[in-house]
């Protein structure tokens, strides 16, 4: 919406058909999905809970500090896969053709304190269908920061900064609250409607249950080692915070990254659907390592695309999207994961401070329509 409009140069068929491109390659990874898939997630889910069991186990010698170490980084990297490649993709219906009951997205729930069906409403019928889209899509800066300059500004957002850190710190909660839409239903009338009542008591509850897991009754089987497991489940959720919401600004913050406006989406097709989700999302380039922790939200624009195809398929899918970026002169904006937390924070704190200069907007169809007019 700041600048010139980086599809400007297609036209209204040229945007159908690179639609139709795309389902094509959505219906070709549909059609070969199979054991092998199965395989992967299966492996996936046993080695994460493997993993979590031994450093469960190590820490209940967490008072030697080599014990705390290593008890400390292998629950980080199983609470990060446990929410990133594995609930985070269940919970988008991504296994569900498999039809195993335990690895379904109606009856999987994950190791995060916001209940898992209202984080499928929030996050996968409204962002994904409504992906950066200002008023609409509440991902967009979570409700604390301003994320383009066409909004306008007010003191408050001096301190995005800080509000986006905190948020880092303690992410699952900063997600619970997002998913409640705790910001309006503070309200004393909201606050006293039963729908919001009854979602506020299941996110209590899950928030019980979570605080007795991680910080009462696994810290009490370490007996003496009480304290340090104590610190190193914090520790460890503190690790599982940061970095899937380092991940996830990587994916819809760093400078490149298009938003939208509301009226922008009126009509809007298929193609036009596929095109928002193109612009609106980046990656994040490296190994297969950094791709797995990631969840493969590391291929974001491919994710965003595509939310319902096993992770594991975005590698190979994301070599026919970058083709197509090419072929329609678009945009495929990536690059390594310092440097899209440095794009992404550097733009929270431009965002934060009030413009000097009044940007150009982009020239829709609909804004010429309406310059002629007048």
């Amino acid at each position: 919406m700041t600048a010139i409009d980086p599809t400007a140069h297609l036209t209204a068929e040229q945007i159908e058909e690179l639609g139709r491109e795309l389902d094509a390659i959505r219906d070709e990874v549909i059609a070969g999905r199979g054991e092998k898939d199965a395989a992967y997630i299966r492996k996936v889910i046993s080695a994460q809970r493997t993993l979590e069991l031994v450093s469960r186990g190590v820490l209940l010698f967490s008072m030697f500090p080599p014990a705390w170490v290593l008890g400390t980084a292998g629950l980080s990297v199983a609470k990060i896969m446990d929410n990133m490649e594995i609930g985070h993709n269940i919970l988008h219906g991504q296994w569900d053709w498999m039809r195993d009951p335990k690895i379904h997205s109606t009856t999987w729930e994950w190791d995060h304190v916001s209940p898992a069906d209202q984080w499928k409403h929030s996050h996968n019928e409204l962002h994904h269908t409504y992906t950066n889209v200002i008023g609409k899509d509440n991902d967009l800066g979570y409700g604390i920061m301003r994320v383009d300059e066409d909004q306008k500004w007010h003191p408050f957002h001096l301190g995005q900064p800080l509000w986006n850190f905190i948020n880092a710190c303690f992410f699952e909660y900063g997600i619970a609250a997002y998913d409640l839409e705790l910001g309006k239903n503070l309200h004393k009338r909201r606050r006293k409607n039963p729908e919001f009542r009854a979602r506020a008591r299941a996110v209590g509850r899950k928030i019980r249950k979570q605080v007795l897991k991680d910080y009462v009754i696994h810290p009490l089987l370490s007996g003496p080692s009480f304290l340090p497991t104590l610190a190193a489940t914090f520790t460890a959720n503190l690790v599982r915070n940061l970095w899937s919401h380092s991940v996830i600004m990587c994916g819809h913050f760093p400078e490149g990254v298009q938003v939208f406006e509301r009226r922008s989406i009126k009509g809007e097709t298929r193609g036009q659907w596929y095109l928002r989700q193109m612009m609106g999302s980046a990656n994040i380039s490296g190994s297969k390592a950094m791709h797995f922790m990631t969840g493969n939200l590391s291929h974001q624009i491919e994710h965003h695309l595509f939310p319902d195809l096993p992770s594991n398929r975005y590698a190979e899918v994301a070599v026919k999207v970058r083709a197509l970026f090419e072929k329609y002169e678009l945009e495929y904006v990536t690059g390594p994961l310092p440097v899209q937390v440095f794009s992404a924070w550097r733009k929270v704190f431009r965002l934060s401070l009030p413009n000097r200069k009044k940007q150009p907007v982009v020239q829709t169809p609909e804004r010429e329509k309406e310059l002629v007019a007048a």
